[in-house]
Parts: structure tokens; C-alpha cells; sequence
């Protein structure tokens, strides 16, 4: 059922900064800013050659990331993404083991415009756990 890694998603205080960071100092190829309303987050992608790293930074005052960030002022991992080919097989399986979807339990459409869930981290080693439709 679980593909390959997608993607690290990484929380940050300052999203030009931290993108400088990997684009001046790493040397990794830095995508643009992309606001997601439906998620209360701005993203950008940092492509590496076998997987890539999201930065978060809240989008509004009801963004999940704010929460996080102010539990975690310097920023810090914040989940892990796993391709699959079929979310809704994926998460009718992972929820009849006892795996909790949060939100509604419907798919949304993630930032790579791909249908994702998330998974309750609680279930799976303290780790917030997407999954991307691909």
C-alpha cells in the first residue's frame, strides 16, 4: 500500500529565510511561494534528486502551523508524506486497523494538486503521518 517518501514537511518561523537557507547554503533548487487557503499554510518545495522537503509557514491566525510554531519557536519537523495510489483504499484499510483520519475523512486537494489525509500521529510513533494520492 505505501509508496515512496514525497515529501519532509518542515515547519519555520521565517519562510524567506529558511528558504535562503537551503538555497544559498545547500545549494538545493528552491521553489516559489504558494499560498493553500484550504490548508491555512504557505508552502515552498525544495526539490532534491531522490525526494522533496516542504516548508510550512502559517497562513493566517487559524493555521495549524501557528499552533505548532508557537509549541516550537525555531521551527521543526512537522510531518512526513507517503505516495499511494489509492487514497480512499488506503484509508478505509488504514481505518479498519484502527488508524484514525483526521478531518472529515475526505480527501483534500494538497498543495501538488493531488488529493491527500492526514494521519492521526498518535497512531503511528508520535509522527504525523500524509498521505498523497499520485
Amino acid at each position: 500500500m505505501i509508496g515512496r517518501l514525497n515529501h519532509v514537511a518542515i515547519a519555520v518561523p521565517d519562510l524567506d529565510a529558511a528558504a535562503a537557507q537551503y538555497r544559498d547554503m545547500l545549494g538545493a533548487d528552491v521553489g516559489a511561494p504558494q499560498d493553500e487557503p484550504d490548508h491555512g499554510v504557505t508552502v515552498i518545495f525544495i526539490t532534491l534528486p531522490n525526494t522533496k522537503i516542504e516548508l510550512l509557514y502559517p497562513l493566517g491566525d487559524a493555521s495549524p502551523i501557528k499552533g505548532f510554531l508557537e509549541k516550537n519557536p525555531a521551527g521543526g519537523i512537522h510531518h512526513i508524506c507517503y505516495e499511494v495510489d489509492d487514497i480512499l483504499a488506503a484509508r478505509d484499510r488504514l481505518a479498519a486497523a484502527g488508524a484514525r483520519v483526521l478531518g472529515t475523512g475526505e480527501p483534500k486537494i494538497g498543495a501538488h494538486g493531488k488529493p491527500v489525509l492526514f494521519l492521526h500521529p498518535k497512531d503511528f510513533t508520535g509522527t504525523l503521518v500524509e498521505l498523497e494520492q499520485v
